[in-house]
C-alpha cells in the first residue's frame, strides 16, 4: 500500500477545506515520546550517558527528570484543555539502568511522569514475557497492543489490552496500537507470544471500536514510520503517534527527517496526522487535534520540543535517580581506555555504510577469537545503540554502546551461508533496519539499487593478509553475537546451518572494552571493507 503524504502547507489547507461549518469542535492535546530506551539519565550529544561535569556544563539534554519537569509544564499551560500523556514503546534497553534494574525504574519513573498509555515496543520482550508482565503489572496506567495474540501467554494474558478508551473531557478517545511483526527476530518473545500483521490488526481494531461509537481513534504505535503511513490509511483511524524507527520530525527544525505532522492522505482524501519525537527522551511531542461534531479531524499542529539543558530536573526524581544510579556508578565511572577522536555509532551510519564503531566491534570480536580459527565477524548494526566521545572512554560509555548483554558467538559456516547472512544484511537497509552487517576479516561490494536478495557484488576473505574471493563450498570460522547466531534480525541461516555452535562467549561489552584497553589510545576509523556499486 503506497500512502500519498502531503506537504504541511498543502495539508493545512486541505484540511480547513475539511472543516466545513462544523460546530462543537472539540480539542485535545497529545504530548508523546518514543524509544527512551532507558535513557533515565540525561544523555551526551552523542546519545550515551552524558557525565556530571558535561550536565553540569549546560552539555546535556533529556533524562527522565527534565522529562518530568516538562510535561508537568505543558500541563501547566494547558489548564482546562484536554491532554493525554502517551509512550510509544521501547522504554527498555539501553542503559545500565535496565541491566540492573530490568525495567523496574522505567516503571516508577513513567509512573512518576504520569502517562495515560503505553504501547509495547519491541525491546519490551528482551527478557522474556516474564520480566515484561512485571513492568507492566508495576504500571498505574493500561498498556495496550492489539496486533499481538496472548491466548497462549501465562505470563502476558489479560494483561495487554487489544484496544483502550479514555474519557477525555467528556469525550471518548479510542487508542488503538501495534508492535512490529518482526519482534521475534528482534527480541525474545518466546513462543508463545504470537505476532500478527500491524495493518490488519489496526484495521480491525478501529472497526471494533467504530461499532461501539467511538468516532476518534488515535493509532499508538511502534512500527516505524514507513508502516506508520499505511496505518494511517486505514479508515476511522484520526491520528498516528508512533516509534521504533526513531524518527525525528519536526515543524520548525530545518535538520529534521520529516515534518511535524506528516500528513497522509487516505483513499477518499481524508488527511490523517502521523507524528514521532526521535528517541532517548531528547524531544517531547505535543500534536494539537481539533474535531468536529461527527469525529472529524478538521486541524493538526504541534512540534517537538527540545528537553534541553534549559529545562530544570525535577527535585524528586532527580533525587531518586540519583539514589539508583549509585549502585552502577563506580563501576561505569572506571575509565577503561583512550579513544584518539570520537568513534560514530550513529545508527544512521552504522545501520547503512561501513561505520567507525561497526569496525571497532566486529574487529574486537574477532581479535577475541581468532586463535580458535575464527577467521570473519558479523556485527548487526542495529546492536550499536551509541556513539563514543573523544578522549577517555569508561565502562558506562562501553555499556551505552553495547547494552543488550549479548555475549561472543562462534560457529562454522559454509560461503554461501555467509553469503546469504550478507544479503540479509543489505535487504532492508532503505527501512533502517538493524541487521545492516558490520564486519571484520572480510570486505564486500553491493548495489543500493539491485533487489533485495540480489544486492551483494562482491566478496573476499582474508586468508594469512592475502584477500580471496569467498568460497561458497568452504567452511569458515565465524564470530558474531549470541542474539545474531540464534536467529536473530533475519540472520536464520546461522541458526540452520551454524556447525560447532557455542553462544556462551564473554560478554561482548567485556570484549570491546579489553579491546580498547590494548589498544590505547584507539584510533577510529573506517578502510572501505564495505563499498558500494550503482
Amino acid at each position: 500500500m503506497l500512502a500519498r503524504i502531503l506537504t504541511t502547507t498543502t495539508a493545512a489547507l486541505a484540511l480547513t477545506a475539511q472543516a466545513g461549518l462544523a460546530q462543537e469542535e472539540f480539542t485535545l492535546h497529545i504530548l508523546h515520546i518514543n524509544d527512551l530506551h532507558s535513557r533515565i539519565q540525561p544523555i551526551s550529544r552523542f546519545n550515551s550517558t552524558c557525565s556530571a561535569e558535561d550536565d553540569a556544563a549546560g552539555e546535556c539534554f533529556g533524562g527522565v527528570a527534565r522529562l518530568k519537569t516538562l510535561v508537568d509544564q505543558k500541563r501547566a499551560e494547558l489548564e482546562g484543555e484536554n491532554v493525554i500523556v502517551l509512550d510509544a514503546g521501547d522504554q527498555f534497553q539501553g542503559s545500565l539502568f535496565f541491566t540492573t534494574y530490568e525495567g523496574m525504574a522505567a516503571a516508577e519513573f513513567m509512573n512518576a511522569i504520569g502517562f495515560d498509555a503505553m504501547a509495547l515496543g519491541n525491546h519490551e520482550f528482551n527478557l522474556g514475557p516474564g520480566k515484561l508482565a512485571a513492568f507492566v503489572e508495576a504500571l498505574e496506567f493500561p498498556v495496550v497492543s492489539g496486533s499481538l495474540d496472548l491466548s497462549q501467554s501465562e505470563e502476558l494474558g489479560g494483561l495487554v489490552q487489544d484496544t483502550l478508551v479514555l474519557e477525555v473531557g467528556g469525550e471518548r478517545i479510542g487508542i488503538v496500537s501495534a508492535v512490529a511483526s518482526d519482534t521475534p527476530e528482534l527480541s525474545s518473545p518466546g513462543p508463545d507470544v504470537i505476532f500478527t500483521d500491524e495493518v490488519d490488526a489496526v484495521a480491525a481494531d478501529v472497526a471494533a471500536l467504530t461499532e461501539q461509537g467511538v468516532t476518534r481513534i488515535v493509532a499508538l504505535t511502534h512500527v516505524g514510520l514507513p508502516t506508520d503511513t499505511e496505518i494511517a490509511t486505514v479508515p476511522g483511524v484520526d491520528a498516528v503517534v508512533g516509534g521504533h524507527s526513531h524518527t525525528y520530525l519536526s515543524a520548525s527544525d530545518p535538520d529534521r527527517d520529516g515534518a511535524y505532522p506528516t500528513m497522509v492522505s487516505q483513499e477518499d482524501g481524508t488527511l490523517v496526522p502521523v507524528v514521532q519525537a526521535y528517541s532517548y527522551s531528547k524531544y517531547l511531542g505535543h500534536l494539537v487535534l481539533t474535531f468536529d461534531a461527527e469525529g472529524n479531524v478538521i486541524d493538526a499542529t504541534g512540534d517537538t520540543t527540545l528537553v534541553g539543558p534549559d529545562i530544570p530536573k525535577d527535585p524528586e526524581v532527580e533525587a531518586r535517580v540519583a539514589e539508583l544510579a549509585g549502585p552502577i556508578e563506580e563501576r561505569m565511572g572506571e575509565v577503561v581506555a583512550e579513544a584518539a577522536a570520537p568513534i560514530d555509532g550513529a545508527r544512521e551510519t552504522c545501520r547503512a555504510m561501513e561505520c567507525p564503531m561497526g569496525n571497532l566491534v566486529a574487529e574486537a570480536m574477532l581479535d577475541r577469537v581468532r586463535d580458535q580459527g575464527i577467521q570473519i565477524a558479523f556485527q548487526n548494526g542495529g546492536g550499536l545503540r551509541a556513539s563514543i566521545d573523544g578522549g577517555p572512554v569508561t565502562m558506562g560509555e562501553v555499556v551505552t554502546v553495547l547494552p543488550f548483554q549479548n555475549t561472543l558467538a562462534t560457529f562454522q559456516l559454509k560461503g554461501e551461508h555467509v553469503l546469504a547472512a550478507l544479503e540479509n544484511g543489505l535487504s532492508q537497509v532503505e527501512e533502517g533496519a538493524g541487521r545492516f552487517p558490520q564486519v571484520a576479516g572480510m570486505k564486500y561490494t553491493w548495489s543500493p539499487s539491485a533487489e533485495p536478495g540480489s544486492r551483494v557484488v562482491e566478496v573476499t576473505v582474508d586468508e594469512g593478509g592475502e584477500w580471496v574471493p569467498l568460497d561458497p563450498e568452504k567452511t569458515y570460522g565465524v564470530v558474531s553475537n549470541n542474539f545474531m547466531r540464534t536467529g536473530g534480525d533475519g540472520y536464520a541461516m546461522f541458526d540452520a546451518h551454524a556447525e560447532n555452535a557455542y553462544d556462551f562467549g564473554p560478554g561482548l561489552e567485556i570484549v570491546v572494552a579489553d579491546y580498547l584497553a590494548e589498544n590505547v589510545p584507539y584510533e577510529p576509523f573506517t578502510d572501505g571493507r564495505i563499498s558500494t556499486v550503482e
